[in-house]
């Protein structure tokens, strides 16, 4: 294999195309005597003469005229292969599926949109939404899934990422509460008992870093993996749940609020806002498909932002 060179696979298709060694050479963009020591090359690597001489021309012997068609389809194959991947791509016949990883509430805001922009456009991709237990970056390295979407935190240094949105928490809880009867201080709000979100099962997050500051503590009685289980038990009981704003935006495609009941305030405590990212793997970064995917990703979040900014809540994201 070391000794095989590519080009004259290249030679050896212009010179039975064209069947002459100056048409070969102009088609090349090589001298004619250049093309004349290949083709002696060439008849040195396959033992066969290849072309020989009629006349005033050349004719292709039994040996390369059964090669002519095999030839020229090596060398469209090589030429794919080893040259630049085409940028032109054919989305309404394009044939893939794109897995995304992440939690349930950008489910439960962006697929509706999402599926609606990507069907729209190419009707023969299909979707997959998996769930994200852990943050690991060994699936996107392993293929097993396209795009992430969350918190970019600590995460692999060679994934590629792109921002989407930032959000902040706020509370929430059922209408009538009394913890709304007044000002919600710090005080106040850390003695009521709360239901919060981890997929790790934790009981503490930023929000308790900042009572601690006040010398507080909050009574966690409930962890959840998701926020919409947690507006679910905000809404049938007294527990006080923390989730983003989007939660109360509403259905993008109805407007209708995932969970009716609810009343939500600013938190009495400052705690880091949110900011979200699309995180891909360099393998996949200048695949065509897959940049018609996270751009569509991104198009689709933009839109939704634009959209929220105009509801009560505000700006919205995920954790």
């Amino acid at each position: 294999m070391e000794s095989l060179d590519l080009n004259l696979l290249s030679a050896l298709d212009a010179l039975l195309a064209t069947g002459s060694v100056t048409g070969a050479a102009r088609q090349l963009g090589l001298s004619t005597s250049a093309m004349s020591r290949t083709l002696a090359r060439l008849r040195a690597a396959t033992g066969d003469p290849l072309l020989v001489r009629a006349g005033r021309g050349l004719v292709p012997t039994p040996r390369a005229a059964e090669l002519r068609g095999r030839v020229h389809e090596l060398a469209r194959e090589v030429q794919a292969v080893l040259g630049p991947q085409a940028t032109e791509l054919d989305i309404t016949s394009l044939e893939r599926t794109f897995t995304i990883r992440t939690n349930e509430g950008f489910v439960a805001v962006f697929s509706t949109p999402l599926v609606a922009a990507v069907t729209q456009a190419a009707p023969r991709v299909r979707l997959r939404f998996a769930p994200k237990p852990v943050k690991d970056a060994e699936p996107l390295r392993q293929g097993q899934i396209d795009l992430e979407i969350g918190v970019l935190g600590e995460f692999a240094p060679e994934v590629k990422t792109h921002f989407l949105f930032r959000d902040q928490f706020v509370g929430v809880v059922r209408e009538g509460h009394d913890l709304l009867m007044e000002a919600v201080t710090p005080k106040r709000y850390a003695a009521c008992r709360h239901v919060v979100v981890s997929r790790m099962g934790k009981f503490a997050g930023p929000v308790d870093h900042a009572l601690e500051e006040h010398g507080l503590e909050r009574d966690v009685v409930v962890v959840v993996p998701g926020f919409l289980d947690a507006l679910r038990i905000a809404r049938h009981s007294d527990l006080v749940a923390l989730v983003p704003s989007w939660c109360l935006g509403g259905d993008l495609i109805s407007g209708e609020p995932f969970v009716q009941g609810l009343v939500s305030f600013e938190l009495p405590v400052r705690t880091p806002k949110i900011a979200v990212s699309a995180m891909w793997h360099p393998r996949v970064d200048a695949d065509p498909p897959h940049r018609w995917f996270r751009e569509t990703v991104i198009r689709v979040c933009r839109t939704a932002q634009n959209h929220l900014r105009g509801t009560p809540t505000g700006d919205f994201g995920l954790r």
